[in-house]
């Protein structure tokens, strides 16, 4: 891996010499973010695929003559790395093993047990991971601009997001009031997506129950729904008899519900005293009434009901309800439970075309035997979405019959409120943890901050900005649209963690996600903070850089920062906003980005609003995804020694489309590093080689060359990094194989595009590009060189010719394959020359030529061919026609060299006749 060593050389010369720095005043601009990393840990290949492909991104429009700025920062915010410090300090092993392991991927064991002594201090985590972090950008090329480098726990950084909060209050967006936010029990502080596990991919919603009071002698067995309709079918209750329940005074009313209920609602805002707890065993066989009809409704066991989903208490209506009627079925055999519901007489309530009694019929129609069968989630999800969109209700619903469950929901819902038999419980749409193992609950508080993503007017603002801007790939544009349509109030402020206080309640904390949404602006001034007191950082100075309000002379005056500095600072701004492309991956379309778009809409003028947003799928290792306890993880840290970087952004630029998972596989990255080989190989024999007269080959693949820089032009111009390194990289070292083979020449051909091929590939392999461009004669750094112009004109005479003979290559090794046998004469005969007026037609008219038929003399004969070459699609293989039987002759000895066999054209032996097979670039063949 000759690469490796010479990359770190380069990574030096690049930094010494300020060479991604930009300035400003330029013609044109290109400012390209990424999200920054969080400082909790090392990073992985997985992470380094979106930034490689961001500094592709970034080089390639250096090479394009933009003058491009792209910066680097750390997030620091929220609680996860506070979490981290606080498991050390009280002596967690678990987390110390853990960190022992991260810091022994940078330093010697004996280091590395000192270094952990001081993660006692949280800063001191995000400080040292944020310079290993770096140190790894570094190491793989990254031409980032390090100079506006900060992190988001710096206080010139809170006071830029102090004055993004005053903004939006301002704009009317942040608001206080009563809201249900998601909620870590053992902390007491809300939780957003980063702050859970697996928040981003798995996101967890609030889901609204409706809590029923069933009277229960003097009592309420409380029971959770998420489909009030239901209870005019409700024929009894379930608790788990297994399950551990408690009597509570909620509110001044006496409950029967599970403890984890409880524990719910203490939180949400109800008065909570728990006096006794039993088993839901106890009161089973016991009645309790139906609050609208009246009814007795005997209490049963099952063992699906989950006492931490709901109040643990679930009315039956097992007509609907698949679990419900499996659980009847299992309990019909029971002496004692069996009789107290006729299984054969269950209520009826929502008629749906096709359906007698739907549960029954689809358990039935599954095959299911009992309630532990996992089908049954899924069965239960198609048949209330089915009663949802077609069901409607009958008449067993009283006053309600006749509406459509989507109708009915809220009617009963509001009828059960108003009859002061119901209210709201909030659940998890799923069960989540933070990422500190806490259990994750919805909570409900007064006086919460929130930010109003539900304001109409922003939100049609935010469509229609969507709707224009840049989305690559475009697939993702809807799931932009459809977050911004759910997207509600959001708290933004919790009472722990590192980050910026809250400015308007300094007992809070901005939440991490809420901190990062408009801060690629804050790159463009950064650098001029670094040494100002932040009492100078007045709200005034980000008026006016940000948004010309105010006068540089009051700013002067209220800040007490330099006239110059502040005037650069604002022409710094202008200079580079908006931001013209944020990539990153589809995990953060339903917050981040969205939140982004947002801000960035309610606080700066349209002309400073985000111009486009690229987006790469994960990096999964093996066929599977990478994760410490596999023992599949690769570091970032490790990249350089183990594979070489230019190398590692190869494979992973070339493996797969923006949209597609890459899979890094071993054997593949081998595949990959021996035409990296290849394409060293043939630049240090080429350079050295005389370029020579050209033969027909020579300008076949010079030409061919041509063709895939345009294309891949283009490709790179789109982000189709795959296919632009195939044009270049692998299709040009494919056909360098056959310029081998058939020219006198090859190195001395290939020397006329060395200097170009290479520039073509530097956004990808930068470190060869530098090592090599000199050598080429190039001047400056490689990084900085212009993109090839594509003034050369391919012959395209000579690729059809050349295209040719490999295609009739190919089509005999294909015959001799199917045949199992090497031939010792091959036998090649040209199509009738009519044919070739046909193949004229179809190259000109395409799917249009069959009306061409009527010129030939033989009609039948004609309208074959033609369908035949329309089929075939041959214009997208060869664009004219060519003297076949001239171009196989001048190719006669190649053909002889590769076949290993006598080959003769349109020989009068022809013993299978056929010659009258024969089709324009596909000639017939006999072989003996």
């Amino acid at each position: 891996m000759k690469w490796k060593s010479y990359e770190a050389k380069w990574q030096k010369k690049w930094e010494k010499q300020g060479v991604f720095v930009p300035s400003l005043d330029s013609k044109k601009k290109f400012f390209l973010t990424i999200p920054y990393p969080y400082t909790s840990g090392a990073l992985h290949i997985g992470h380094g695929r979106t930034f490689t492909l961001g500094d592709i991104i970034a080089r390639f429009k250096r090479h394009q003559g933009y003058t491009v700025l792209f910066p680097m920062a750390f997030h620091i915010s929220g609680s996860p790395i506070l979490s981290i410090s606080d498991k050390i300090a009280k002596e967690d092993v678990r987390t110390i093993r853990l960190y022992l392991e991260y810091l022994r991927i940078y330093e010697t064991p004996e280091n590395a047990e000192k270094i952990i002594t001081t993660f006692t201090d949280p800063k001191k985590v995000a400080k040292y991971f944020a310079g290993k972090i770096s140190q790894d950008f570094k190491s793989i090329g990254y031409s980032i601009d390090w100079t506006r480098e900060f992190n988001t726990g710096e206080e010139r950084y809170n006071k830029f997001v102090e004055w993004q909060y005053h903004q939006l209050k301002e704009k009317g967006v942040l608001v206080q009031g009563k809201y249900p936010i998601l909620w870590s029990l053992e902390v007491g502080q809300p939780v957003g997506e980063d702050d859970i596990a697996d928040g981003d991919t798995d996101k967890v919603t609030i889901t609204e129950f409706n809590m029923i009071k069933f009277p229960f002698d003097g009592e309420f067995l409380v029971a959770a729904s998420l489909r009030p309709e239901t209870i005019f079918g409700t024929t009894n209750l379930w608790v788990n008899p297994k399950g551990i329940y408690v009597r509570t005074k909620v509110d001044g009313e006496t409950w029967l519900i599970s403890r984890e209920a409880a524990e719910k609602l203490r939180v949400q805002g109800h008065e909570v005293d728990v006096s006794k707890d039993f088993r839901g065993r106890e009161i089973v066989g016991r009645f309790a009434q139906n609050p609208l009809t009246g009814e007795k409704l005997p209490v049963l066991p099952a063992h699906f009901v989950d006492l931490d989903n709901g109040t643990g208490v679930v009315y039956a209506v097992p007509a609907h309800a698949p679990y419900d009627y499996q659980a009847l079925c299992d309990l019909s055999n029971h002496e004692r439970l069996g009789n107290l519901v006729d299984i054969n007489q269950l209520p009826v309530i929502i008629n749906i075309p096709g359906y007698s009694v739907p549960a029954k019929e689809v358990n039935e129609l599954h095959g299911i035997k009992d309630q532990k069968d996992s089908r049954l989630e899924a069965i239960t999800k198609e048949l209330y979405k089915t009663e949802f969109y077609s069901g409607l209700l009958n008449n067993k619903c009283g006053k309600f019959s006749g509406l459509r469950v989507s109708e009915a929901k809220d009617k009963v819902r509001d009828k059960l409120r108003k009859d002061k038999v119901s209210s709201t419980l909030y659940e998890t749409s799923r069960k989540a943890i933070t990422r500190s193992k806490n259990k994750v609950v919805v909570s409900v508080i007064d006086d919460q901050w929130f930010i109003d993503y539900s304001n109409k007017e922003w939100k049609k603002k935010g469509t229609k900005w969507i709707k224009r801007m840049e989305i690559i790939p475009e697939k993702y544009r809807k799931w932009f649209l459809d977050t911004i349509e759910w997207l509600d109030k959001r708290p933004c402020a919790r009472k722990r963690g590192l980050g910026t206080k809250f400015p308007f309640d300094k007992d809070w904390i901005i939440e991490p996600l809420s901190d990062s949404t408009i801060y690629m602006a804050f790159y463009t001034i950064a650098k001029y903070l670094k040494d100002l007191s932040p009492d100078s950082m007045k709200l005034e100075l980000f008026d006016f850089v940000f948004l010309g309000t105010g006068s540089l002379e009051s700013v002067v005056k209220t800040t007490g920062i330099k006239r110059d500095t502040i005037e650069t600072m604002r022409k710094e701004f202008l200079e580079w906003y908006p931001n013209d492309l944020r990539h990153t991956a589809p995990a953060h379309v339903s917050n981040h980005l969205t939140f982004f778009i947002m801000h960035h809409i309610a606080i700066f003028d349209p002309k400073y609003w985000p111009k486009g947003i690229s987006l790469n799928e994960v990096l999964i290792r093996e066929g599977v995804k990478m994760s410490k306890s596999k023992g599949n993880v690769i570091t970032l840290a490790h990249v350089a020694e183990k594979y070489g970087s230019d190398l590692y952004r190869l494979y992973v630029a070339s493996s797969a489309e923006l949209d597609a998972v890459i899979d890094w596989r071993e054997r593949d990255v081998q595949g990959v590093s021996s035409k990296l080989s290849k394409f060293i190989d043939i630049i240090e024999k080429g350079a050295k080689a005389e370029e020579g007269e050209l033969e027909l080959v020579d300008e076949w693949f010079l030409s061919k060359f041509y063709i895939s820089l345009k294309s891949a032009t283009k490709h790179m111009e789109d982000l189709k990094f795959r296919d632009a390194i195939v044009d270049l990289m692998f299709k040009t070292l494919n056909d360098f194989k056959w310029l081998e083979r058939r020219s006198k020449n090859p190195f001395g051909t290939v020397k006329r595009i060395l200097k170009t091929w290479l520039i073509a590939l530097a956004p990808v392999i930068p470190h060869t590009a530098e090592e090599y461009w000199p050598t080429l004669g190039g001047e400056g750094f490689a990084s900085l060189a212009p993109w090839p112009s594509i003034s050369e004109k391919p012959n395209i005479s000579a690729v059809t010719k050349e295209e040719f003979v490999r295609s009739v290559l190919n089509q005999v090794r294909d015959i001799s394959k199917l045949a199992d046998k090497k031939p010792t004469r091959v036998f090649l005969y040209i199509a009738d020359k009519w044919k070739y007026r046909a193949l004229e037609a179809v190259i000109k008219e395409k799917e249009r030529a069959m009306k061409s038929v009527g010129q030939f003399e033989n009609k039948e004969a004609a309208s074959k061919v033609i369908q035949s070459l329309i089929k075939g699609r041959i214009w997208e293989k060869f664009s004219e026609a060519v003297d076949e039987e001239a171009t196989l002759k001048d190719a006669i000895k190649a053909l002889e060299e590769e076949l290993g066999a006598k080959v003769e054209i349109n020989s009068k032996r022809d013993p299978l006749k056929k010659k009258d097979r024969a089709m324009p670039f596909r000639p017939a063949i006999y072989l003996e």
